[in-house]
């Protein structure tokens, strides 16, 4: 793998820092590969901008910033606003279909629209999940990382007593994201 600049966005409270430290930790623990996480977010404690950058790679990571993005997920449509600029031509757009309703005309690189958080409130019963059913979609769109490192990544990076919703969550993500590409 080649180094893979990636950026998950949204807003305060979507989760969207949690799924970038469980990434991470599924690249290095479990796949054996080189990552970086860095993050920022608004004053807001919810509602407010907020971004998880994980760069992945099988080299050693020189800068733990991406420059470009080979990857954009926006959660909300204010995230996909602020950070389509700064994705690749031909680069991969991940987007909560429910949270975001417009897209830009003429993206050169492969779009994917995943219901994350309708499929949290209805299917799983927490919207809370949303997050973790867009990082199942992520592994299993892009497979920057193992659908099963991520798992074992989010039972350590979890409270005990989410880890079977959070696990339904990633496989929900994973049959969403099969069913686009089948």
């Amino acid at each position: 793998m080649a180094r893979t600049n990636m950026r998950l966005s949204g807003f305060g409270g979507q989760g969207i820092i949690l799924a970038g430290v469980i990434m991470a930790r599924a690249a290095v623990e479990q796949d054996g590969i080189y990552a970086t996480q860095t993050q920022s977010y608004g004053a807001e404690s919810r509602g407010g901008a907020c971004m998880a950058n994980v760069v992945l790679s099988q080299e050693k990571i020189d800068y733990p910033e991406p420059e470009e993005l080979d990857i954009l997920v926006a959660m909300s449509q204010s995230a996909l606003e602020r950070h389509i600029g700064e994705l690749l031509p031909g680069g991969t757009l991940i987007v909560d279909s429910g949270m975001v309703t417009r897209l830009p005309e003429g993206l050169p690189g492969p779009v994917y629209r995943i219901p994350a958080t309708r499929t949290a409130a209805e299917k799983l019963g927490r919207q809370v999940v949303a997050n973790t059913v867009m990082l199942g979609a992520i592994a299993r769109l892009t497979g920057t990382i193992s659908v099963d490192g991520l798992i074992a990544a989010m039972e350590t990076s979890v409270p005990s007593q989410t880890v079977d919703l959070n696990r339904r969550a990633i496989q929900a993500g994973v049959a969403l994201a099969e069913e686009l590409i089948s």
